[in-house]
């Protein structure tokens, strides 16, 4: 609808409550429609996608591993007890055998708070080591290319009636919605909360505030539903990236990625019906002077590291009900190249931060990077699927029991990555694979 016809039939509104029902029918698309569910909602989800197949080993760092130094010469993170290298080169020690890269050192405090809680040697099945392939593939939540065409995280929020009908249940922040999010149920691109504002007229949000409230006087559940319609715009046109102040101790870096973050710590607390937020840190693909400890790589960590670590500290009221996931398409090689790189590998890793994390625990079995440990032509091997974690997220902190529809012929097991919420929140019982499916 054109935003004269919608301003007309708001005028109508004011001076005719009979115009109430063409104005509903016609409600623009962007506008809030918010009610009252009593469903039990679980946490709110952050995905992080490392876009370009980030190098696991030098993000969580292996240094008990020989091979681990024999393989890189140039590239490996010095060990924490290095005295030959400077104290600010050396990788951050979490349990005597791995540690995090320098530039992550911002995510220490959460690792001892026990909120931090990387899987290692995590991945897909899938060994093509192409980007687009594997991307498309984990966003979707398959391993056939042949399966649903949805999103893993549309799939989860069609098969979870939370009773929430907020154009804002689902924002992804970019110019298009990512791959996961993608399906039957709407969700929000979102480059800036500003694109809610009405463009600074204040003479339209004044006629569209009268109008409102002739709509909706009531006391009934329309009345309600209306005056939180009201609420939600007030809200966002209050809320401006620029003159946010998040709490003191969250200092987020002045990048797209943490400008981002900081948005989506702005709606989390502002209450408008956020479930799901997505997000990507792209650059990963380091064939090309990787860097160790300072460099490219280096660079992206500290945006990652520094953004994650400001998001958790603004948003410590909400630690309980907030659940933070890193994730990549796949590894890369364990060898450095001729270039001062890493080629496509296949195992990874990912990362959980949030208050019902099992922290301060490397999870996943390590296989090791001795010769005869590694994958293919030379890579960590993978010994845990990324739809495991994801299932564990879904079922026991989001409170969706039906991962058949969200990872299709796939049983997950739960290895104890996060805590239950409620008394009802649990895996399901693992069922036959036969069963059928739902192509949303």
């Amino acid at each position: 609808m054109k935003r004269s016809e919608f301003m007309h039939q708001l005028r109508e509104s004011c001076c005719e409550p009979a115009a109430a029902d063409r104005v509903r029918q016609t409600w623009p698309a962007w506008m809030p429609r918010l009610a009252f569910g009593d469903a039990q909602r679980g946490d709110i989800l952050i995905v992080v996608f490392l876009r370009g197949a980030a190098d696991a080993l030098n993000v969580i760092v292996p240094h008990g591993e020989p091979a681990y130094y024999a393989q890189r010469p140039t590239l490996a993170i010095a060990r924490p007890d290095d005295t030959g290298a400077k104290a600010a080169d050396r990788a951050v020690d979490l349990d005597g055998f791995f540690g995090l890269h320098p530039a992550l050192r911002s995510l220490l405090p959460a690792w001892q708070q026990g909120h931090l809680a990387p899987i290692h040697a995590c991945g897909a099945p899938d060994e093509s080591r192409s980007h687009f392939k594997a991307m498309e593939l984990m966003e979707r939540g398959v391993e056939d290319p042949a399966g649903p065409a949805s999103g893993w995280i549309n799939r989860h929020l069609a098969s979870l009636d939370t009773g929430n009908p907020s154009p804002l249940r689902a924002v992804g922040l970019g110019e298009a919605a990512q791959r996961s999010l993608q399906g039957a149920i709407p969700v929000t691109a979102l480059r800036s909360i500003s694109e809610f504002h009405l463009a600074g007229d204040r003479r339209i949000e004044q006629l569209m505030q009268a109008g409102l409230s002739s709509l909706y006087r009531g006391e009934d559940p329309l009345g309600r539903l209306g005056r939180e319609t009201l609420r939600i715009l007030d809200t966002l046109e209050r809320l401006h990236p620029h003159s946010y102040r998040p709490r003191e101790a969250a200092v987020y870096p002045t990048t797209a990625f943490g400008l981002g973050l900081l948005q989506i710590a702005m709606l989390v607390k502002a209450e408008v019906g956020l479930e799901v937020a997505a997000i990507d840190l792209g650059g990963w693909d380091t064939h090309f002077a990787q860097g160790a400890n300072e460099g490219h790589m280096a660079g992206l960590l500290a945006d990652l590291g520094q953004g994650l670590a400001a998001l958790h500290a603004d948003l410590a009221d909400f630690h309980s009900r907030l659940s933070v996931v890193v994730m990549t398409e796949f590894g890369r090689r364990v060898q450095e190249n001729a270039s001062l790189g890493t080629d496509h590998g296949h195992g990874s890793l990912m990362l959980l931060l949030g208050g019902n994390v099992v922290g301060n625990k490397i999870h996943g079995r390590w296989p090791g990077l001795e010769q005869d440990q590694l994958f293919g032509p030379g890579d960590l091997a993978v010994t845990t699927d990324y739809r495991d974690v994801l299932s564990e997220l879904c079922g026991l902190r989001l409170n969706n029991p039906a991962l058949s529809q969200v990872f299709p012929n796939f049983r997950p097991r739960q290895s104890g990555f996060v805590r239950p919420g409620s008394p009802r929140s649990a895996l399901p019982v693992q069922e036959d694979l036969q069963h059928t499916q739902i192509d949303l």
